[in-house]
């Protein structure tokens, strides 16, 4: 009794000095929006290839943002209720919570990423008066909606993107928990969802999935599929019952659970390839930036082959109805009419995170 209860005393612990350090790191958060001039292909080009991930995580501080949920990693070994005495229910709204204030870093995010500039300095400002925002004017959703959605100071118009996001933001991770329950996987489902948040909202806005997030996602996945099956072994992974595991036979946790990422990879952002590839061969145009191959390396390497082929599908359809539409309302009805795909195969990871087993498993039974 005495060893659960200091248990619970010491995550207890270290969850609030998370929090803590989340609270400071989040605080930099953009309350208008400029647009930007929007690039025609990759965000950041550097000179060199090796280097290239760790030049664009300093460049854009964007690789402390992976570090953010470690304050939900006291759900571990335990259920909310197990860790706390508290129903599920209030920890899902904890993480609601928690999903809001990471939608307001995730704005800084969106905004600053995009035009190459760094997202921990300087602190956040009104571009417009540029008045430094207060930390009670930084409260997600709620202060949007308290100062009537403009500046305190000079009373300027702040978008509603940024409240849609946080708000978004919090919905979707508390969907994950809900999906995935207080597992040792919950802190990597809400990293991986919190990057295809911020992906899809850049693209929309400036039709670009930069390197420096992208990269990182890859690397992190590859890290994911290494030490996952070592520490809390492969329960975690849907892939680890299907090709190539199956003929795996005897080999190491890890080895198995990297060759399903490595093919995950392949169907991912090999696919997208190949189909650029040839489209531009055969019509003599680009079909999809390599942005996209690159989200979708990543993407393939977290998820695996099955359900990131099920993201494709699930975002090529979506995109297809939405690009019709687009045509349909344009007067000249251009065909080539460019829409940012980035969007609907973020969404299509969403929703293969989620729901992805029971989708394939449903299909499977009315189909095959």
């Amino acid at each position: 009794m005495f060893a659960g209860t200091a248990s619970c005393f010491v995550r207890f612990r270290v969850f609030n000095s998370c929090i803590s350090w989340s609270k400071v790191r989040l605080r930099h958060h953009e309350t208008l929006e400029s647009r930007s001039e929007e690039h025609e292909t990759e965000c950041f080009p550097f000179q060199t290839k090796f280097p290239i991930i760790l030049q664009g995580c300093r460049k854009a501080s964007f690789f402390p943002f992976l570090y953010l949920p470690a304050a939900m990693t006291f759900f571990a070994f335990s259920s909310f209720e197990a860790a706390t005495g508290l129903p599920d229910l209030v920890g899902l709204a904890f993480v609601f919570a928690f999903g809001a204030i990471v939608g307001s870093f995730l704005n800084v995010v969106i905004y600053r990423v995009p035009n190459e500039l760094s997202i921990v300095f300087p602190n956040s400002a009104c571009p417009k008066c540029n008045t430094p925002i207060k930390p009670y004017d930084n409260i997600p959703v709620l202060s949007w909606l308290i100062l009537g959605g403009k500046c305190r100071s000079c009373k300027a118009a702040i978008s509603a993107r940024y409240p849609a996001v946080e708000l978004l933001t919090g919905v979707v991770f508390g969907m994950v928990a809900w999906q995935i329950g207080f597992t040792a996987f919950l802190p990597i489902a809400l990293i991986f969802a919190a990057v295809m948040i911020s992906l899809i909202f850049i693209d929309a806005g400036h039709m670009i999935l930069p390197n420096v997030i992208t990269y990182p996602l890859f690397v992190f996945a590859i890290l994911v599929r290494l030490i996952y099956p070592l520490v809390f072994g492969t329960e975690y992974f849907s892939d680890m019952s299907y090709f190539p595991a199956t003929v795996m036979g005897g080999s190491p946790a890890w080895l198995v659970s990297l060759a399903c990422a490595l093919v995950g990879t392949l169907a991912g952002g090999g696919s997208l390839w190949v189909v650029g590839e040839l489209w531009k061969r055969f019509r003599g145009v680009e079909a999809m930036g390599l942005g996209d191959v690159k989200m979708m390396l990543g993407v393939g390497a977290l998820l695996g082959w099955r359900l990131t082929l099920l993201s494709i599908f699930l975002g090529a359809f979506s995109g297809a109805v939405i690009g019709i539409v687009v045509i349909l309302r344009q007067k000249d009805k251009d065909m080539q009419a460019q829409i940012p795909f980035g969007i609907f195969l973020g969404t299509g990871s969403l929703l293969a995170l989620l729901f992805g087993e029971r989708l394939v498993a449903w299909y499977a039974g009315q189909f095959l």
